[in-house]
């Protein structure tokens, strides 16, 4: 509980500075030097590249990992996405077919409470909005019913599995939270959304550092340190919690109880990520280190423009202060794009900082770049009124 309060004071603050920054952000748009941005067409033909290719890769090469893994979960977040803007019927067939090989269940045994494995809840949820069948969703409301009628009274030290059983690893916050607030959306129970805002502050107080507005991606990471001497904070588990947030955020009433610290959570985040951006437009693998890890790092970045590009477009970012680093992050992600479509430099699974090459390609950080172009088609969808956005028809 403490932190919530440490938030909305600190919010105030950062508020004011981004006021004051965002007078120089704006200037540099009304003056000509940053130019509309991209265009919601070149949007979508990427977001079309990266998703094509990744579908075509898994048909004709196979999965990379299990489709009910917190890997490929990720995708389908981005798939989604691609979906909702571009209506495309095959991609929704190859998400419905996943599912239903899957049986809309998630993964049975000891490890069926580590919120990788109910990931994949985010897809049956989102689904089960197009087609109100209560088999969809009936596995993963069982499980958050099992949630719901535990104590949650375990220290989250990183020590006797207890990842088995709480959410003590920072990743773990895009994985756990946001299909459990999606069931309380579609279910209209907000006992559901009561969980998630309980098991979320118990690993925020133990894993976020409030006075680098930053989390420790798990308790072996407390006393850690980078080559510079800098506290080790690894980008994409940052970047899970952001997007985390933003996911629960969209599926979380206007009017519940703790909305307003999840907003300055949100906002205490973001207003530190933007100023670690690197000048190459992506947050390196270390972000308080990136001289260490020199190379571009696309799935963090991914889930970083995506998340900030969501806080614009739902009013809790200030569009003059944040567009222009969405922008540039978006940028760079088009850039780290093969020519046949794969998204490279994505660094490997992992749990802290790592090297990454341009051939590295993973399923999660083509889940990001879709959810992000999303976001930005709907951030620049205004910027040129008389072009129409592409759909499937005519392509």
């Amino acid at each position: 509980m403490k932190s919530r309060f440490l938030f909305l004071t600190s919010s105030v603050v950062i508020m004011a500075i981004v006021v004051l920054a965002g007078c120089k952000t704006a200037s540099l748009y009304s003056s000509g030097a940053v130019i509309n941005g991209p265009s919601s067409k070149s949007i979508y033909a990427n977001m079309q590249r990266a998703a094509v290719w990744q579908m075509d890769s898994i048909k004709h090469k196979g999965w990379r990992h299990p489709m009910g893994d917190w890997t490929s979960a990720a995708l389908y977040t981005g798939l989604l996405a691609w979906q909702d803007v571009s209506k495309d019927t095959a991609t929704l067939n190859f998400l419905t077919g996943v599912a239903d090989s899957l049986q809309w269940k998630l993964k049975d045994g000891k490890s069926r409470y580590h919120a990788d494995n109910y990931c994949i809840g985010q897809l049956y949820c989102q689904l089960y909005s197009l087609k109100k069948d209560q088999n969809r969703i009936a596995d993963l409301k069982s499980l958050a019913d099992t949630l719901k009628n535990r104590p949650h009274t375990e220290s989250l030290e990183w020590k006797n599995n207890i990842g088995l059983r709480e959410w003590a690893w920072c990743d773990a916050l895009f994985m756990g939270p946001p299909p459990i607030a999606m069931l309380a959306s579609v279910t209209g129970d907000r006992n559901y959304m009561n969980l998630v805002d309980k098991l979320w502050w118990k690993t925020s107080d133990y894993l976020y550092d409030n006075k680098e507005r930053l989390f420790f991606r798990d308790s072996r990471y407390f006393t850690q340190k980078e080559k510079n001497g800098e506290k080790v904070f690894w980008s994409r588990g940052n970047a899970w919690v952001l997007a985390g947030l933003a996911r629960v955020l969209e599926y979380m009433p206007e009017d519940y109880w703790d909305r307003r610290y999840w907003v300055a959570q949100f906002r205490d985040m973001a207003s530190r990520i933007a100023g670690l951006q690197q000048a190459d437009g992506t947050w390196h693998a270390s972000l308080l280190d990136p001289a260490s890890y020199p190379g571009k790092e696309t799935s963090g970045t991914g889930f970083y423009c995506y998340a900030m590009a969501w806080g614009i477009n739902h009013g809790i970012l200030d569009a003059s202060q944040y567009t222009a680093t969405v922008d540039r992050a978006w940028e760079a992600l088009v850039g780290c794009l093969h020519p046949n479509g794969m998204l490279g430099f994505a660094q490997p699974i992992g749990a802290a900082p790592g090297y990454v090459n341009y051939d590295d390609t993973e399923l999660y950080a083509v889940g990001a770049f879709l959810l992000a172009g999303k976001e930005m088609m709907a951030l620049h969808k205004d910027l040129n009124p008389k072009e129409e956005t592409p759909t499937q028809k005519g392509k």
